[in-house]
C-alpha cells in the first residue's frame, strides 16, 4: 500500500471526455458538500489518472490520496493505518468492533475547518477488514448529505462485480475517450509527429481505451508512426493486449475459458457488444468436448437445439461476464478482445466452427463467417458465397457486418482483380458505417492488388466521395478525374457522374478554374458516352449528365442564357426519379436556377430515398441541399432545423466537411436569431474543418455570419471590415458562388459605418448577379442597397420600390430589415409619423421570424421617435403566457423556477447538483432567450406563466 497526500503529476493528463460537465459537477459538489462515489471502468480506462485529475482539482482543502500494493500480501486494517498514515494521523486500530467509530472520528476532525477528500486507488485489494469500515463510513458520510464535508472518491475495476462491502454506493463509469480526445491524447505522445491516417487508425484500434492507445503508440517506430512503414497487422496484437488487461485473465477455469473464448468469437463476428446466450453456450459445450461436434467446412449443419434446455444461471457465469435478457458479453470490450488474441489459433477455429455448426442458418453471414476463420489459407468459393451473402439487399444485415464479410471475403480471395473488388465493397460499407477512415484503409488494400481498369476505376470514385465528404477536397477532385478516365470506356454514366464530382469538389474549394477544366473533361472517342443506345437506362443517365454538366459549365462562365435549358432539363428528369443521386443532381441545378421550390422539392425527396441501409451516407448532403434551398427562400427557422439534423447526420456517418457545412448553415441562422454566442461557436467550428480541408465555400458562408452577427449586435464597422476583403475584387474575395449573397450585409455595414464609397463598385457587380435571376431576394436586395448609397432625394423611392419587390417573395427577415433601414433614414429627416410606421412592420416581421437581437434595434428607433412599442411590438421575445418558457431547455426551466422562488445561483448549484459556474451559464441563457434583464424580471414573468398555465 502507497499513500500520498499531495498527489504528484499525473503520467497522462485525463480527458473527461463527453461527461464534463457532469464531472466537473460531480467534483464541485464533493468540495461543497461531499459524498462518496465508486469510480469504475475497464482495464486502462484511466481510473488511477481520474483520481489524480480529481485530486490536482480539488483546492478547498487536503487531499488524501493512497492506492494499493498489489505485491503485498493483505493484513487487518493494514488498508485504514496506510491511509491514515499518509494524512499524518497516528490512531490505534484494534479488532473489537471500534474501527469504525475511528476511522469516522478522524474524518470528522479533519474535516472541521475545511473539505477534505479522500481517494482510494485499487480499493478492491485493501483487505476485507478495511474495506467494510471504508464502505460503511462512506456510506454514513453520502447519506449525511453535506452534514460532513468529506468526500470519498474510491476505484474498482470495471470487469467484475463491485464488491459487497461497496455495493451500495453510487456509481461513476469512466466513459471510452472520445475520438477527439483521443486524437488530442495521441498528440500529446508523440509531439504531433504522427501521419494522419495512422492517427486515425491508432484511434479505431484503441476503441476509446487510453492506456490501449499509449501501447500501440510506444510499439511503433518512428517511421510506422509517420507513415513511412506499414503498420502490424493487428496493430494490437495479444501481447499488446495482454499487457493492458494485466493479470484480469489470470487463473480462468478451464469451462469458464471455453465459454469465454466463445463468446469473444461470437462478437467479433456481428461486431455486437453481445452475442446470443443460449447460441454461446452450445458453442462453449462443443469447444470442451461436453457437446455434439458439427461437421466441418462447407458441409456444417447446425447443432440440434434441444428442445428443453436449461437457462444460463448468472452464479455459472465468470466474473467478466454479465447476463441480461438473454444476450451474453463481457464486462470489458478490452478483455474480450485479449481473450480472442490469447487464444492459440488452433483453438480459435475451434471455437468458430463449433459457433458455425450452432447456428440455425448454416449458410448465413455469420455461419459463414464463422466457417471462414476455420481454413487458414485462400478458399475461392467459400469467398464468393460469402461475398454473395453478404450483398445480398434482403438479409437486412447492418454495415458493419456486410464490412466484416467483405473483408473476409477479400482475404480469402485468391484472383487479384476479385480480391480489390471485394476489399472496395467493404470499404462501400465501412463508409455507411461511418468510418470514413477504415474505408481508406481498405481502398488502400484494393489498390495493391493488380486489377483491370474498371475495378481500379471504381475503387477510385469511391475513394473521391469518401474525401469529398471528409478530407482535402483538392485530393478529391483528382481522384474523381482518375475515376473519369478510367472508367469512361466501359461505364460512361460512371466516368460522367465522377466528372461532376470533380467540379463539385473544386466548387467546393472555390476554384472556378479547376472547375471549368473538370468540366471540359471529355470522354476518349469511341467511349460508351457517344454510343449508348437512345432510350437505354444508360443513355438516359448520360444525357442527364451530361445537361448537369453543360448547364454547370455555363454558371461558371456568366451565361445564364446558355444554362438555364440544360439545367431545367435536369430538373425535370429528378421529378420522376427514386434515386437519391439523381434527386441531389436535381437540387443542386434548381438552385443553380433560383428554382427554391424545386430545390426543396428535390431535397425532401433526395432525403426520403437516401434514408435507407444502401444510401444513408447520402443523408447528410440532402439535409445541406434542403437547409441551402430554405435559407434562400429565406425560411431560416426551416434551414436550422434540416442543419441540426443534417449535422448529426454528417456526425454519425463521419462526414466532416458535410458537418462544417451545416455548422456554416447554423451560424447564419442564428446571426438571425441574435444567438451571438450560438454564431461564434458554429463559426469556428465550421471554419476549423474548412482550413484544414480547404472548403473555401463553406468558410465563406461562416465568416459572413459572424459579419451579419456583428450587424445585428449594432457594431457596422467591425461587421464591414470582416466583409470588405470577402466581397471586394481581389485575392481575398470569397467563394466565387457565394461573395454575392454577402453583398447586401456588406453595403449595409459600410452605409452606417460610415463608409459608403467603399461600397459603390460591389453593388454594380451585384446589379449583374440579380440580373441573371438566380436568386429570388437578390432584386428586393439590390435596390435597398442602392437606397443606402443614393441621395436623399432619390433614396425614398428605392426604398419604397425595394418594399414592393420583397412582396414578390417569401421571407420575413429580409423585408423587416428594408422596413427597418426605412425607418431609420424616415426618422432621421423627422418624418415621424412615417418612421413609426415603417419601424413598426420591421419589429412585427423580426418577431415573427424569431429574429430578436434585431427587433432590439426596431423597438430602440421606435422609442427614439417617440413611440412606446406595445403589445407584439417590444422588441423582445413574447412574454404573455405560460407557452413563453416553452422555449427554455428542462434544465434552463428547472434553473429559472429555482431563482424565481428566490434561491441562489449557489443554492440552485446545490439543489440541482450542478456547479455554480453552470447555474450561471444556464442563467445568462434564460435572461437572453425570454429577454430579461434582471432576476427581478424573471421572477414577474416566471409568476405570470405559471399563473396563466394554472387558468388553461
Amino acid at each position: 500500500m502507497t499513500g500520498q497526500t499531495t498527489p504528484g503529476p499525473a503520467p497522462l493528463q485525463y480527458r473527461p471526455g463527453p461527461r464534463r460537465q457532469a464531472l466537473a459537477a460531480l467534483l464541485d459538489g464533493l468540495r461543497t458538500h461531499g459524498g462518496a462515489h465508486v469510480v469504475t471502468g475497464e482495464p486502462g480506462g484511466g481510473r488511477t489518472a481520474f483520481l489524480e485529475f480529481a485530486a490536482r482539482s480539488f483546492r478547498a482543502g487536503p487531499v488524501w490520496h493512497v492506492r494499493a500494493d498489489p505485491a503485498r500480501a493483505p493484513r487487518p486494517h493494514s488498508g485504514l493505518r496506510t491511509l491514515l498514515r499518509a494524512a499524518g494521523r497516528s490512531v490505534r486500530l484494534s479488532d473489537d468492533g471500534t474501527a469504525d467509530k475511528v476511522f469516522l472520528d478522524v474524518l470528522c476532525e479533519a474535516s472541521a475547518r475545511s473539505a477534505l477528500l479522500v481517494c482510494v486507488d485499487d480499493a478492491h485489494l485493501w483487505d476485507p477488514a478495511s474495506r467494510a469500515v471504508l464502505g460503511r463510513a462512506a456510506a454514513r458520510v453520502h447519506a449525511a448529505d453535506g452534514a460532513h464535508r468529506v468526500g470519498l472518491l474510491l476505484t474498482v475495476p470495471g470487469h467484475r462485480p463491485v464488491d459487497p462491502e461497496l455495493a451500495g454506493l453510487p456509481v461513476l463509469e469512466l466513459a471510452p475517450l472520445t475520438p477527439g480526445d483521443a486524437v488530442g491524447l495521441l498528440h500529446d505522445l508523440t509531439d504531433g509527429a504522427v501521419d494522419p491516417a495512422v492517427r486515425d487508425e491508432l484511434v479505431i484500434e484503441a476503441q476509446g481505451n487510453p492506456a490501449l492507445l499509449v501501447a500501440l503508440t510506444h510499439r511503433l517506430s518512428p517511421d510506422r508512426l509517420r507513415g513511412r512503414r506499414a503498420l502490424p497487422r493487428p496493430p494490437a496484437d495479444a501481447g499488446t493486449l495482454a499487457a493492458v488487461a494485466g493479470g484480469c485473465l489470470t487463473g480462468v477455469r478451464p469451462d469458464h475459458a471455453d465459454l469465454l473464448l466463445s463468446v469473444a468469437a461470437a462478437t467479433r463476428v456481428t461486431g455486437e457488444p453481445d452475442a446470443d446466450a443460449s447460441l454461446v453456450r452450445r458453442a462453449a459445450a462443443v469447444l470442451g468436448g461436453r457437446g455434439e461436434v458439427p461437421g466441418a467446412g462447407a458441409a456444417a449443419t447446425a447443432v440440434p437445439v434441444p428442445h428443453a434446455e436449461p437457462p444460463l444461471d448468472e452464479e455459472e457465469l465468470p466474473e467478466l461476464l454479465v447476463l441480461l435478457e438473454g444476450r451474453i458479453r463481457f464486462r470489458s470490450v478490452l478483455l474480450g478482445r485479449a481473450v480472442y488474441a490469447g487464444a492459440p489459433p488452433e483453438r480459435r477455429r475451434s471455437a468458430h466452427r463449433a459457433l458455425a455448426g450452432a447456428l440455425p442458418v448454416p449458410h448465413g453471414v455469420p455461419a459463414l463467417l464463422h466457417r471462414s476463420w476455420t481454413v487458414p489459407g485462400p478458399h475461392a468459393g467459400l469467398a464468393a458465397e460469402l461475398a454473395a451473402a453478404a450483398a445480398d439487399v434482403t438479409s437486412g444485415l447492418p454495415p458493419g457486418v456486410r464490412r466484416t464479410a467483405q473483408v473476409r471475403a477479400a482475404e480469402l480471395t485468391p484472383d487479384g482483380a476479385e480480391r480489390a473488388h471485394r476489399y472496395t465493397a467493404a470499404a462501400e460499407q465501412a463508409l455507411l458505417a461511418g468510418h470514413p477512415s477504415e474505408a481508406l484503409r481498405l481502398l488502400d488494400a484494393a489498390a495493391t492488388c493488380p486489377a483491370p481498369a474498371p475495378v481500379r476505376g471504381r475503387a477510385e470514385l469511391l475513394r473521391a466521395r469518401v474525401l469529398l465528404a471528409d478530407g482535402p477536397v483538392d485530393d478529391a477532385r483528382e481522384s474523381f478525374l482518375l475515376a473519369a478516365s478510367l472508367l469512361a470506356d466501359p461505364s460512361p454514366a460512371e466516368s460522367g457522374a465522377a466528372v461532376l464530382g470533380a467540379a463539385d469538389a473544386a466548387w467546393a474549394a472555390g476554384d472556378p478554374a479547376a472547375c471549368l477544366r473538370a468540366l471540359a473533361h471529355e470522354a476518349p472517342p469511341g467511349s460508351g458516352e457517344t454510343t449508348a443506345p437512345p432510350g437505354t437506362e444508360n443513355h438516359g443517365a448520360v444525357a442527364l449528365l451530361r445537361d448537369h454538366r453543360d448547364g454547370m459549365r455555363a454558371v461558371l462562365q456568366g451565361r445564364f442564357d446558355l444554362a438555364a435549358a440544360p439545367l431545367t432539363r435536369v430538373v425535370e428528369r429528378g421529378r420522376p426519379a427514386t434515386e437519391p443521386e439523381r434527386l441531389l443532381r436535381s437540387a443542386a441545378a434548381a438552385l443553380m436556377l433560383g428554382d427554391v421550390t424545386a430545390a426543396r422539392r428535390a431535397g425532401a425527396r433526395a432525403l426520403a430515398a437516401a434514408r435507407t441501409p444502401r444510401a444513408a451516407a447520402l443523408e447528410p448532403r440532402a439535409l445541406e441541399y434542403l437547409a441551402y434551398a430554405e435559407l434562400r427562400a429565406g425560411r431560416h427557422q426551416l434551414a436550422r432545423t434540416h442543419a441540426e439534423e443534417g449535422l448529426r447526420a454528417a456526425r454519425r456517418t463521419g462526414q466532416r466537411n458535410t458537418a462544417a457545412h451545416h455548422h456554416a448553415v447554423l451560424a447564419l441562422a442564428a446571426s438571425i436569431e441574435g444567438a451571438q454566442e450560438r454564431v461564434a461557436e458554429h463559426t469556428a467550428t465550421a471554419l476549423a474543418t474548412a482550413r484544414r480541408h480547404g472548403l473555401a465555400q463553406a468558410a465563406m458562408l461562416a465568416q459572413s455570419a459572424a459579419a451579419r452577427a456583428a450587424l445585428g449586435a449594432g457594431r457596422p464597422r467591425e461587421a464591414a471590415d470582416r466583409l470588405g476583403p470577402l466581397v471586394r475584387p481581389g485575392a481575398r474575395r470569397g467563394h466565387f458562388a457565394v461573395w454575392m449573397l454577402a453583398v447586401p450585409c456588406f453595403v449595409e455595414a459600410a452605409a452606417l459605418a460610415g463608409q459608403p464609397e467603399s461600397a459603390r463598385a460591389v453593388v454594380e457587380d451585384f446589379a449583374l448577379w440579380s440580373e441573371c435571376g438566380a436568386d429570388p431576394q437578390a432584386p428586393a436586395q439590390l435596390l435597398r442597397c442602392r437606397a443606402l448609397l443614393a441621395a436623399p432625394e432619390a433614396a425614398d423611392e428605392l426604398y419604397l420600390r425595394a418594399l414592393d419587390r420583397h412582396d414578390e417573395t417569401s421571407g420575413d427577415f429580409e423585408r423587416a430589415r428594408t422596413e427597418l433601414l426605412h425607418g431609420k433614414w424616415l426618422r432621421r429627416r423627422r418624418r415621424l409619423r412615417e418612421a413609426r410606421a415603417r419601424l413598426g412592420e420591421a419589429l412585427v416581421d423580426f418577431e415573427r421570424c424569431g429574429a430578436y437581437l434585431w427587433a432590439r434595434q426596431a423597438g430602440a428607433e421606435l422609442r427614439a421617435g417617440g413611440a412606446v412599442p406595445a403589445g407584439a411590438g417590444t422588441g423582445e421575445p413574447p412574454r404573455r403566457d405560460g407557452r413563453d418558457l416553452s422555449r427554455l431547455t428542462p434544465q434552463q426551466l428547472r434553473i429559472a423556477r429555482c431563482v424565481a422562488e428566490g434561491a441562489t445561483n449557489r443554492e440552485v448549484a446545490l439543489s440541482l447538483s450542478v456547479s455554480t459556474r453552470t447555474v450561471d451559464y444556464h442563467l445568462r441563457n434564460v435572461f437572453a432567450t425570454l429577454g430579461v434583464r434582471s432576476r427581478v424580471e424573471l421572477v414577474r414573468l416566471v409568476e405570470q406563466a405559471e399563473k396563466a398555465s394554472a387558468h388553461l
